[in-house]
């Protein structure tokens, strides 16, 4: 049991196993638990003063995010606002809006880590087919192509030939910027270093296919992480502000370690399974660490 009680408000789907988590291990030790879908949401203002909805967030000591809000733009926008607002008003956020919007952009991202120092897979972000089509050539002309936003392996492609890049272009919406990494052979696969605060657990994925996600089918095992990963996957973490992150490192065949991806809501089912670790009940660690000295 905790010293003591805190409230904690978990945003996201009620139904996600991630949420269901961290709610097991709160409920264990001692804490009182309010579950907000993100719907939930909203905000009034009258009388000089700005009061949220559903009440129980203002009563909350810190909130976690899980899962990343769906739907138009404007939905998004403001629920990465209104909780940006609740983070401001002095609860403690985790992870921080911003952190989210960074990471949620791959492009962002990705720009966030070169300016670190950190080295990452040649990129392009292109918006019409002639710069798309370009670049895909000056990239070796096998490339992969991902959406801004997406995680757990969703909407990548493989773009190895010439008729691969026409059939991309034909189905592509035409507003939708496209975001080019050149493909970079992995044979032994490639490495998920989550960090909770302080901690880190590592395991290595592989897959007879060229993703990795163990979503998608891939294997996992236990890696002891050597200190050239976690100073890489700590790096890329401060990179875009996230204090709980996934952070994807890719070893190359010609010795290097580059960083694919940072998830700032990062899943750790296979990571906890894996490694036999209750990541949920870290989450609720750095919680209560986090809210005791802010």
């Amino acid at each position: 049991m905790a010293e003591q009680a805190l409230r904690l408000g978990l945003i996201g789907d009620p139904r996600g196993w991630h949420l269901q988590d961290v709610a097991r291990a709160g409920k264990a030790r001692g804490h009182e638990i309010v579950i907000v879908p993100w719907t939930d949401l909203a905000s009034v203002i009258e009388a000089g003063r700005e009061q949220f909805l559903p009440r129980s967030c203002t009563e909350c000591d810190a909130l976690v995010i899980r899962g990343m809000p769906r739907g138009g733009l404007e939905e998004v926008v403001f629920r990465m606002n209104a909780v940006a607002r609740l983070e401001a008003a002095g609860r403690v956020v985790i992870n921080a809006p911003r952190s989210l919007e960074v990471a949620i952009d791959k492009y962002l991202t990705t720009a966030r880590l070169v300016d670190a120092g950190l080295p990452v897979p040649r990129t392009a972000v292109a918006q019409d087919e002639p710069a798309i089509r370009a670049h895909w050539e000056a990239l070796g002309g096998d490339v992969v192509a991902k959406p801004l936003f997406g995680s757990g392996g969703r909407g990548l492609e493989r773009l190895a030939s010439p008729s691969d890049l026409q059939d991309f272009l034909a189905r592509r919406t035409p507003e939708s910027p496209a975001y080019l990494q050149e493909f970079l052979p992995h044979p032994a696969g490639d490495i998920r270093v989550l960090l909770v605060g302080e901690r880190a657990f590592a395991i290595r994925r592989q897959s007879h296919d060229w993703r990795t996600n163990v979503s998608l089918g891939a294997t996992a095992e236990r890696l002891e992480p050597t200190h050239h990963m976690l100073d890489l996957a700590r790096r890329a973490a401060a990179a875009v502000g996230a204090v709980v992150a996934g952070v994807d490192l890719l070893p190359t065949n010609d010795g290097r370690l580059v960083v694919l991806e940072v998830n700032a809501v990062p899943g750790w089912k296979a990571v906890s399974a894996t490694c036999a670790a209750d990541i949920a009940a870290s989450v609720i660690d750095l919680l209560e660490h986090s809210v005791a000295h802010r």
